[in-house]
């Protein structure tokens, strides 16, 4: 996931709007498939290219699957919450209707103030630096998906 905190810190400096939303154990097939099918590396030249202003791909969400970008511009769910802030624009909304439906991750770029957020469990946390981001990107991913064995659990 290097890569996509690298890219992402890149397109908040820039200005530049993202919506990558990685894949945890439940699937997102569905997803996946209402966008363009990549299956490609995930690299931090792709996923700038995917989210440049005035390309054909640039709206909509990135889904990563295994390690890979499986599609571009694909449509997700808004979060219906009425309690949502107002300031959430569409981008952080899908963000949030997805990890609300799934248990997937969403990294959101903000074009109109250039700071990246995460979403998951329909949680939002804003304002994250590079740092910040990887830990929660390596504590979602790889830490919680570990199984803890040997824990005085019962089998």
């Amino acid at each position: 996931f290097n890569e996509i905190v690298l890219a992402a810190t890149a397109l908040a400096s820039r200005g530049v709007g993202a919506l990558i939303v990685i894949e945890r154990l439940e699937g997102l097939r569905n997803y996946i498939e209402n966008g363009i099918l990549l299956d490609s590396v995930v690299s931090y030249d792709l996923l700038i290219n995917l989210f440049s202003p005035d390309t054909p791909l640039h709206d909509g969400a990135v889904i990563v699957q295994k390690d890979r970008i499986a599609a571009a511009a694909c449509f997700l769910p808004l979060s219906n919450d009425p309690n949502l802030s107002k300031e959430y624009g569409t981008r952080h909304r899908a963000a949030l209707g997805i990890t609300e439906e799934t248990d997937a991750v969403a990294v959101v770029v903000s074009e109109e103030t250039g700071t990246i957020s995460i979403a998951v469990d329909g949680e939002m946390v804003r304002d994250l630096d590079s740092r910040t981001l990887r830990n929660f990107l390596y504590k979602h991913l790889i830490t919680e998906r570990v199984p803890q064995v040997g824990l005085g659990v019962p089998s």
